[in-house]
Formats: structure tokens, sequence, C-alpha cells
């Protein structure tokens, strides 16, 4: 007999990096419906699409169900099935024969952007096998924003969504379209309905800039100098706030110097917008009281990282918009274990000064390694030898700058062990492959460790396949035979439980709970003052030469010099049916999207014999892909923005997957970065743009059935 429908609480996870909170109908062990939860702290009954049909991701019939082992070359796409003794146990003595012959540090642990408590276990896991690389796209997403707000105020400053605001700064985020860690596009909507004003600074224009007071259309690789032009409009005209900045901030009278040379007038011929349209927006800014600036992860795709972040810090901070309700806050954690407790940090003291990015002089804080750094000590032995990688959640072919030097360093590599659902482009260049359970199938925490302040419980809700494991396991299962067992739980949901015991609580009250929340502490620098070497903002950093860093924010220049064999300025954009490379794979979402776009205006379109629909080829200095054309005028006529992440699954897995043909970072490098991250130039490109005429330039049909890519 049939059950009934059994609807379950639970939060979005791996789809995007919102945290929506779900109500998912379960009926004979199969999901058959998702909706939003009306009851969701964070998104009051919203869901995306993504999330909606989220579940097709479980019983797609190409998902990997056993654990693999490489049959033929590398890459060539042959597969053994074996047992998961096997798998782990050759995955363990690969690692420890990389260790015993170059050291724990010359095996690198991947990590992409899963948003559970995997990361964090995978972490523990190189700490525990001693090795300090951890190696992740931190250095153009999240860490920017994050590192650099915790050496300028002590803290991440985020957008307080939730308290009244009187306005939005959006800042090269599109909350719409791709939801952020905890900001949900529904929760700008909720503030706009309640009469806040909306300020819109982006290239493209989105959906949230066609419902702005103001859009800022500004020249892409730019944003440093509009920030340092805000900031010369806020000082020239006498907005800032008087008692925050005396009492409160260090190097304010520098920072008044820094940014007099950038005059609303000056920073128009930089930016492309106009000095009347920048004086008003700086102005309703500062005088809204309070504005929450939320910013998004397009500035963390330059050089120019350090200084655009910098700047809004800066400018969130002497607007009186710092720990303020409605402002940029300190979001204070519940009384749970802390990262570096779960992460057994104490186990790796010399972390800092052994991880590949300190021989390259990373920005304090920083505790990833850049992809650029971890792939140079793979092809050079710099600053000393990388063999071995273990990646989950992660598809570095795909999403690291400078694709064909990823190729390059993972053909490399004595061994590379892979977790995933399905055969990516870079899992098909692995020894083994672990199958892994996914959302839906095992008990989670999401938004622990990520600076916002809360945690959301991740229930199982089905039975994942036979043979997937959960990553968790798999990461445990490891550890017990690379490193001593007493580090590891005989069960691996124990992690769960260690996490929620210093709030009193077991998994499953957390669960009935909803979510945890820390505790709002606004203005508590008039108490404490701010976790910086002086105790105040510091405009000016007070250790700057310590560190190697700049003082103070500045524009640099364009991030690439421009060049007039390639006239247009490449840019890209996320797009709303998938998660970087993620879910190509997912029928109800391809069919959404069913192959990669290239926007470009209407002008430029006809300058170049273009037309809607037409398979174009995108150059830059450092290669070509092949997209589709859509003619639009959400893009300048100089600028044209690409589709980033994409792959073809329905290709063959000893190909790869096409992975070159429309792969955004085959148009990107790495012979330029960020010193304070290791941050490539993943925008803001010189680049052309033409008709494809040849044959072996067109993109694959797609067949809706995708292959079964693992067959032996």
């Amino acid at each position: 007999m049939n059950e009934e429908i059994r609807w379950v609480k639970t939060h979005c996870a791996r789809m995007d990096q919102g945290g929506c909170a779900l109500l998912v109908g379960v009926k004979n062990n199969e999901i058959v419906q998702v909706k939003g939860d009306p009851e969701g702290y964070l998104n009051a009954g919203y869901t995306c699409y993504k999330g909606r049909v989220s579940p097709e991701r479980l019983k797609h019939p190409a998902r990997l169900k056993h654990p693999l082992k490489r049959a033929g070359k590398r890459g060539e796409g042959k597969w053994q099935r074996v047992s998961w003794e096997e798998a782990l146990d050759i995955t363990a003595q690969n690692l420890l024969s990389i260790k015993e012959k170059y050291g724990a540090r010359a095996v690198g642990f991947g990590v992409g952007m899963p948003k559970g408590l995997e990361h964090f276990i995978l972490i523990r896991l190189a700490n525990i096998f001693g090795s300090p690389n951890v190696v992740g796209i931190q250095d153009s997403c999240h860490a920017p924003r994050e590192v650099t707000g915790m050496h300028t105020c002590g803290f991440y400053p985020i957008a307080d969504l939730h308290n009244p605001t009187n306005l939005v700064l959006s800042w090269g985020s599109n909350n719409l379209s791709t939801n952020e860690e905890g900001q949900i596009g529904s929760l700008i909507l909720q503030q706009l309905k309640k009469g806040a004003r909306l300020i819109v600074v982006d290239p493209r224009c989105t959906e949230l800039a066609q419902r702005a007071d103001l859009w800022l259309q500004l020249k892409p690789g730019t944003e440093q100098a509009l920030a340092m032009g805000f900031l010369h409009v806020v000082m020239e005209d006498s907005l800032y706030d008087r008692d925050f900045v005396e009492n409160y901030t260090y190097g304010f009278q520098d920072l008044v110097q820094q940014v007099k040379p950038y005059s609303p007038e000056r920073v128009a011929e930089i930016t492309w917008v106009a000095p009347e349209l920048i004086r008003e927006a700086a102005r309703m800014y500062a005088e809204a009281n309070p504005a929450a600036l939320q910013w998004g992860n397009a500035i963390e795709h330059s050089v120019n990282a350090f200084d655009s972040t910098r700047a809004l810090v800066c400018l969130m901070a002497i607007t009186g918009n710092l720990e303020k309700a409605g402002g940029n806050i300190n979001a204070h954690d519940y009384n749970i274990l802390s990262m570096g407790e779960l992460v057994r940090a104490d186990l790796i003291p010399n972390k800092r000064k052994e991880m590949i990015g300190a021989f390259h002089g990373t920005i304090p804080r920083l505790m990833t390694v850049p992809p650029a750094y971890f792939r140079k000590a793979v092809l050079e032995d710099y600053p000393y030898p990388a063999r071995g990688y273990y990646g989950m959640c992660t598809n570095p072919l795909l999403t690291w700058a400078d694709s064909q030097y990823t190729y390059e360093a993972f053909m490399k590599l004595d061994f590379i062990a892979m977790a995933e659902i399905f055969m990516t482009p870079t899992s098909s260049l692995a020894d083994i492959v672990f199958p892994v359970a996914h959302q839906y199938e095992i008990n989670d925490i999401g938004h622990y460790g990520i600076g916002h302040g809360m945690i959301l419980p991740r229930p199982k809700i089905v039975e994942p396949p036979e043979e997937c494991w959960p990553d968790i396991k798999i990461m445990n299962e490891l550890g017990k035979r690379i490193s001593p067992a007493e580090y590891w739980h005989e069960d691996f949901e124990d992690f769960l439980e260690d996490v929620l015991k210093p709030a009193g609580l077991s998994y499953n009250e957390f669960v009935a709970r909803g979510y945890l929340k820390g505790p709002d502490l606004f203005g508590l620098h008039r108490e404490k003052g701010f976790r910086t070497p002086t105790g105040k903002v510091e405009l000016k950093l007070s250790k700057a030469e310590q560190f190697n860093l700049k003082p103070l924010p500045e524009y640099m220049g364009l991030p690439e010099e421009e060049d007039p064999e390639y006239p247009l300025i490449l840019i890209s954009a996320k797009s709303r049916y998938f998660l970087m490379s993620s879910y190509r794979w997912v029928e109800k979402l391809r069919r959404k999207r069913p192959y990669p776009t290239v926007e470009i205006h209407p002008e430029a379109a006809a300058s170049c014999g273009i037309v809607e629909g037409d398979e174009v080829v995108i150059e830059t200095r450092y290669g070509q892909i092949t997209q589709i054309a859509r003619v639009t005028d959400d893009v300048h006529p100089c600028v044209i923005s690409a589709a980033v992440g994409w792959w073809f699954p329905e290709g063959e897995a000893g190909e790869q997957f096409e992975w070159k043909k429309s792969n955004y970072n085959m148009l990107t490098s790495v012979s330029k970065l960020g010193r304070e991250f290791g941050t490539p130039n993943m925008k803001n490109l010189p680049c052309r743009i033409r008709r494809a005429e040849q044959e072996s330039e067109q993109i694959p049909v797609y067949r809706e059935n995708v292959q079964d890519v693992h067959k032996q």
C-alpha cells in the first residue's frame, strides 16, 4: 500500500549559496515535491527554480553509484568498479607514499563551494594528515571580502537585510538571480516593499538594476575607482559620521588626502559613470542612515580585489554604517563548537608558515592556497613539490582560472582522488572516484563557519543508493587509514553532535528548532572597540609595512592593459539555473539553458555581423571558445558577458566532455595575480568576437538523455 506524502523541513544545499528553508514532500522513499517553507528565517516561503527541481540530481541514470578505479591512461575514461575497501585502501596507500617521499605538504586537499560541514572535515583531514595545503577558490570567492574586513574592522561586514534599512547599495551583486550565503533576493525585495531605496552598481542591467532608483553602469575593472569617488564625495560634502570617525577610526586624515584626487569628474573618465550620478549615489548612501552595502562575488575577480574591498569597508565605516542594524554588521555565532576546535588547528601550529601561499606572500588570515600557486608547486616544484590531490565538491578544470594550466598540472600529479555525484571533466582525470550521497540523502549542518552568525539543519530525507556515501563518511574512513584513528569517530555523524554540544542540543533537537542564530550585538565597539591592532576601524592599516600591504586603498589602473587588437571588454555572469559548473546534466535545468550564451550589445553585434542565435568565437590573448550570441542592450556596446562553467556531460569522459569548447576559463590566465590573495583576472579582459565559421568550432548538439559516462 502506498504511503501518504510526508512533509519534511530542511534547507537548500549545493544548488545555490543562499540556504532557503524548504518543505520537501516524500512518498515511498522518493521526493515528489519541493516548495519554500513560509516559516523560513531567510526566505519566508521563497525558493528558486533550482531549489524546486533539486531532487532531480538524485535519480539521474548516469549518477555515480559505485567506487571506480582508473583502468586506462589518465583521462581515457576507462574505469573498473571496485569495492569501498579497495578504493579507500588505494587512496590511503598513495597519499601515505607521497607523504613518505615528499612530506605531508605535498598533498593538496581541494574543495569548492559545498557550504556544509564536509568543508571543515576536509580541513580537519588535511590538518591531521599534516598538510597545510587546503586548495580552494577563496582567492576569488569570499576571502577578499572576509579577510579584508578582518584587517580593516576586525570582522566580516555583512549586509543586515533582516532589520529595517533605508537604502540597499548593491555592488556587483545580483541576488535576484544568484543568491549568496544567507543573502536571499527575497530579503532585498522585502526591504524595497517597506520603502528602502536601491542603488545598483553593475556593468549589466540585471533584474535588480531594473528595480533600482539609481543604476551605475560602470566600466568593468574600475570598481575601486568608483568606490574612491564615493569616498571623495562623502569627504568633500562632509557627509561622514563625525562621532564615529573621531572616536572609532584610525587614519581618517590620511584617507582624506588619499581620496582627494578622485573627484567625480576624474572618476567619470575612468568608470564611464557620469559625475552627477556619482555624486547623487554617494550622497544617497551617506544620508540614508542606516544603509546596507550588499557586495557581490564579482568584485573579487580581479587582481585589484584588495583595493576594491578595502575602499568599500572604509565607505561603510565613515558613513557610520558598521555594526548598525540595517547597515553592515558583525554576525555573532551561537554557542557552538569553534571552527578551530573542529578542524584540529592545534595539530598543525606552523600551518601559516608552511602553506604554499605563504611563500608567495599572501595576506595573513588567508588560510587556503590559491589555485595558481598550487599548480605552480605541481609543475615547477615551487616552493616545494606537490604530488597528490584529494578533491570534493569541486571541478577545477572548469572553475579555476587558466584551464589549460589546470589540465597540465592534473596530468602531472602522481595521484588524484575525487568524490563526486556525477562524472565531471576533473573527476575523469582521477585515479579513484568516490560516489557521494547528496543533499536530501545525508544529515548535515549548513552555514557553519562562513561568518553569518547562523547554522541551518539539513536532515536526511531519503536513503541514498546503497554504495553512495556522505562526504563526511568518506573522509572519516580515509582519515582512519592515513592518520591516527583516535581523531576520527566510529560513527561519522558524531561530528554533527560535536558541533552542537556546546549549545546543549542533540542533532535531532537542532532539527526541531529549525535554525540557530547568534545574538544581535549592534554597536559593540562602543564598549570593546574593534578587533584590530589599534582597536579602531583601520582606514589606514597600522601594520601595513609589517604585513607588506598597502596602507590605503587606491586605483591602480585597469586589471589588464587595453589592446586595440582586442577592443571589447569580457566579463561573465553566473546562471540562475546552475551553480558554477554543476548540474548541466539535470534535464529540467538544462532545458532552461541548453547552450552557453554570450551577451552582446546590438551595436557591437551589427559591427561584427552577428545576429541572435549565431555561434560565435570569443577570443582573448590567452585562448578562444565558442558560445551562442544573445543580442541585448543589457550590456554596454563595448562589453560582452559570457557564460561560465560550461562543459557538455552528453560528451565522452575520454575527451573530458568537451571541456575546452565553451569553457570561460580557457580565456583567463594566471600570468598576472593580485599579491594579497593570489587572485587572477577572471573578468575585465580585453577580447574580440566573431561568427564561428568552421565545423570544428561548433557547439555540440544537446541530447536530453545524457549518456552513461562511466560504463566500463
